[in-house]
């Protein structure tokens, strides 16, 4: 039981570590300006030419004679401010608003208890020197930054209307199938968040997660390779962070998105409303996409003695419909505390409508030729509900309280009718798997500057999780005839639980020569308990019962260093352990026979898998241009990968399943460049280099186990162009190739695609309307082949996918508006710690975690309302376009 409740310790010692001191203390460096007065100092700012009231202006008050500023304010929506408290002396006022002249009021003088009153304060139009302005700066689609490579989706034309894993697909490291299965440098053990947060439905599946969000919502992307101690130990490849939209800014706001085209369609809608210390945004994105798809499957088993020849061909029809919806409300407890709440909907509704023809040969003799339907419905829900607590003592020190509560549902069911030589049904059979995964996490977080350029972090976190999985086959002899429990099929059901409880300590320390250290630590105890059950017992196997997986526990040691020198050559190198648990799919022991010849079936008796990481990389700017070059290597042991065998009940079939394996060695390099050519036109291009070795066992004839070891290369690479044109129009081109790729029995093939993008911008920045068409040049299909092979079989598949496409998009604002908020730190759950079936937050440094949250104040006002600045500074909340105009 102790060990059960591990990550109590944590918990229990960052709380007393921070409860032990004084809250009231007074902070070195950290004294109040003045003391506090009763004097008070009222009015209300207009427009100079029409009288109308100036909502959500900054109010800035300075300190004379040493301009240091003291206080701070925004107008209502009736243009009102009001400072109160204030000591008596001079001072000097500034008033300041996008779009006007900031007005500076001096020989501001009061007494205690004086009531100030200005009235009506004009701001005149600055209409003019906008019309003249010059563009100094814009957002890049791809940043370096030092602990992590960010894709700012927002900025890509191309990838609107449609969803996430077309987003993935263009991020430098990333490589996405065409299943929606995702890898980092080759490595498919990643662990993927939204928003610095885990979901259940990622949890389940990766690839079909992908699917319900929209591209529309997505902001950036985030690519962390080495994560620091603080984060899950999950995810031997890395973490993938998406960051979807979010509004900081002051008032009401409404942004709709939508689009149409021959391949999906997608309707958006996103509000939030900010006021005061308090604010709240709703959101909700639904999209449909409809496609078709040739699959060819020729593959050959040997069973007893007997060669069977399977040849078949699979027209596919998918339908989906995806929702995500969502609320949130952050508030201001007072100066140092914030608390921030959320609740996140999904849903998803896949059909895939396939017709499977299959020529089946015995020793080179027609034995069947069938013809089978089959409808399949990928229907699930899930929700997350979040709540988080967070309390600063000063600059670094702070202290976070973390929960979660995720829950997900999967119906994943399908009818199959088979047919004759007369086309008339002679078979219909019905395979019926509800599952739901359910999560409880508790999380808590310290962080204290212990000298200067010191820091050290620890905290606890505990997950407990619960999946469980009910299926059952039924079949009728014809249509009319009531459908039975299908005796020659396996029934049952999975009760699984998984309880983890970790501890961490971080340390960072930063030399004066620019030597950044960050070394830490993490413990997880990982206890398990899973119960099968099957009905009706089939010959050779035990019926189901209690699978013997031991409790472990895990050491996860990590260390980042990086350097930068004077010609501005920034050199990284780092080494973490990680730890890949295994996911609902591949956990889940129903027999998927949607495609009989083709059947997948996981294993609830896995175990984890341990993979060392080293990496070294340089990153320099030359000129317009930043080029980065890592390299890598790692090494996975108790390798958790899917093996295929002949099936020995279903003639000529192959099952998938999963198995630890044994050991998977891979080193690589990537090599990526940003150059700006010109002050519109920009390039994007990189590609990665990786050779991996696998070695394992794999299942035998007869039961037996045999070594298996497979090798070679795999080359991959993106290119990307954007051109704006002037008046608001722009111009963006992107294209990507995936090599090959080795796994332990065979070769993944190979894909690519490309497309190009053009959008004008309207009603100066408030809309836009976009066009994009992909793969326009070439054939209506996209084609996949891959070759798996062992002793007693071989497979060949070639998937098609009929992917030209085109789409018009739609996006315009709604709303009045203000200054966006100062951005704050907050701390959230972050479950990095489960395998999806197929593939499938910020690190590094003194880490930023987590969401946008708090009050709302001018930029430059930290929590209280204080500005702050240096004397001759512009007042903190004067914007940076008032001299000249920034596009974003």
């Amino acid at each position: 039981m102790l060990k059960k409740y591990f990550f109590l310790f944590s918990f229990l010692v960052a709380a007393q570590v921070v409860f032990s001191q004084n809250p009231n203390a007074t902070q070195p460096g950290n004294q109040p300006i003045s003391p506090k007065g009763t004097a008070k100092i009222s009015g209300a700012v207009v427009d100079s030419i029409s009288g109308e009231a100036v909502g959500y202006a900054t109010i800035t008050l300075l300190s004379l004679p040493k301009n240091q500023a003291v206080d701070g304010d925004m107008t209502d929506e009736k243009g009102s401010f009001s400072l109160q408290n204030l000591s008596a002396g001079k001072y000097r006022l500034v008033v300041s608003f996008l779009g006007f002249r900031s007005k500076t009021i001096d020989n501001v003088e009061v007494t205690d208890g004086q009531n100030l009153k200005f009235g009506k304060i004009q701001l005149a139009s600055q209409t003019k020197i906008l019309a003249e302005a010059t563009i100094v700066g814009t957002t890049e689609l791809i940043e370096e930054k030092v602990d992590r490579t960010v894709y700012n989706a927002e900025k890509d034309v191309t990838a609107r209307g449609g969803d996430a894993a077309d987003v993935l697909r263009r991020v430098p490291m990333l490589s996405v199938d065409f299943d929606g299965n995702v890898s980092l440098r080759g490595n498919s053990n990643i662990k993927v968040l939204i928003n610095n947060k885990p979901s259940t439905i990622l949890a389940s599946n990766v690839a079909d997660a992908l699917k319900q969000l929209p591209a529309d919502m997505i902001k950036s992307v985030e690519v962390i390779t080495s994560p620091s101690a603080r984060y899950d130990a999950e995810g031997s490849g890395g973490i993938i962070n998406i960051i979807t939209k979010k509004n900081n800014i002051e008032g009401f706001f409404l942004n709709v998105d939508a689009g149409a085209g021959n391949r999906s369609s997608n309707l958006g809608l996103n509000g939030s409303y900010r006021r005061g210390k308090f604010g709240a945004t709703v959101g909700g994105h639904g999209r449909g996409m409809y496609n078709r798809s040739v699959s060819i499957f020729d593959a050959k088993t040997v069973v007893g003695g007997i060669a069977k020849i399977t040849d078949q061909n699979v027209e596919a029809r998918d339908r989906g419909l995806f929702g995500h919806y969502n609320f949130g409300f952050d508030y201001d407890i007072s100066e140092k505390q914030s608390l921030t709440a959320g609740a996140r909907f999904g849903t998803r509704n896949f059909w895939k409508m396939q017709e499977q023809t299959t020529l089946l040969f015995e020793d080179n003799i027609l034995k069947t030729n069938t013809l089978r339907d089959v409808d399949n419905r990928d229907l699930s829900n899930s929700i997350d509900l979040n709540l988080d607590y967070l309390r600063t003592f000063k600059p670094q020190q702070e202290l976070s309280f973390s929960t979660q509560f995720s829950r997900s549902g999967l119906t994943n069911n399908y009818d199959a009718n088979l047919f004759d030589a007369a086309s008339d049904p002679i078979f219909l059979q019905k395979n019926l798997n509800f599952n739901t995964n359910r999560e409880l996490t508790f999380q808590s977080d310290y962080s204290t500057p212990i000298a200067k350029n010191h820091l050290i972090e620890f905290g606890g976190k505990g997950i407990f999780r619960a999946v469980n999985s009910d299926y059952e086959f039924q079949s009728s002899a014809s249509p009319g005839e009531p459908f039975l429990i299908d005796k020659s099929q396996p029934s049952g059901g999975l009760d699984y639980s998984q309880n983890v409880g970790a501890g961490y300590i971080s340390y960072t320390f930063t030399t004066k020569n620019k030597y950044a250290f960050k070394v830490g630590s993490r413990y997880e105890y990982t206890q398990i308990t899973a119960k099968t059950e099957e009905n009706p017992v089939r010959p050779g196997h035990p019926g189901g019962g209690d699978f013997e997986v031991p409790d472990y526990g895990n050491l996860v040691p990590s260390v980042n260093i990086s350097k930068t020198l004077k010609n501005k050559l920034t050199i990284k190198t780092g080494y973490n352990r990680r730890i890949q648990r295994p996911g609902l799919q591949q956990l889940n022991p129903n027999f998927n026979t949607t495609n009989t010849q083709n059947i997948t079936v996981g294993n609830p008796g896995l175990r984890p898998e341990l993979t060392d990481n080293f990496e070294l990389g340089f990153s320099k700017q030359v000129q317009k241009t930043n080029l980065n070059i890592s390299f890598f290597g790692r090494e996975t042991n108790n390798a958790i990968s899917q093996v295929r065998q002949p099936s020995d009940t279903l003639a000529g079939a192959i099952v998938t399943t999963f198995q630890n394996v044994g050991r998977q060695r891979a080193v690589g390099t990537n090599v990526f460049a940003n150059a700006q050519i010109t002050k519109s036109w920009s390039i994007n291009t990189g590609f990665d280099l990786i050779f991996a070795k696998l070695e394992g066992q794999v299942p035998g004839e007869n039961g037996t186990s045999v070594a298996a070891s497979n090798s070679g290369f795999t080359l991959g690479g993106r290119f990307m162009s954007q051109v704006r044109l002037g008046k608001g129009w722009s111009l963006q081109g992107f294209g990507f190739m995936r090599g090959r790729q080795v796994v332990l029995q065979g070769v993944q093939g190979s894909f690519g695609g490309y497309s190009l993008g053009l959008k004008r911008d309207f009603q100066e920045g408030k809309g836009s309307l976009g066009f994009a068409v992909d793969n326009f040049l070439t054939a209506r299909t996209t084609i996949m082949k891959t070759r798996l092979e062992a002793a007693n079989f071989y497979q060949n598949s070639e998937t098609q996918m009929i992917n030209r496409g085109v789409k018009l998009t739609v996006n315009y604002r709604f709303g009045k508006v203000g200054f966006e908020e100062k951005k704050k730190k907050t701390r959230s759950v972050k479950n990095d710690d489960i395998k999806d079936g197929e593939g499938g937050g910020q690190g590094g440094g003194m880490e930023n975690q987590g969401n946008q949250g708090g009050g709302n104040r001018p930029s430059g006002v930290p929590p209280g309302g204080k500005p702050t600045g240096k004397p001759g500074e512009k007042p903190a909340g004067t914007p940076p376009g008032s001299e000249k105009k920034k596009e974003n």
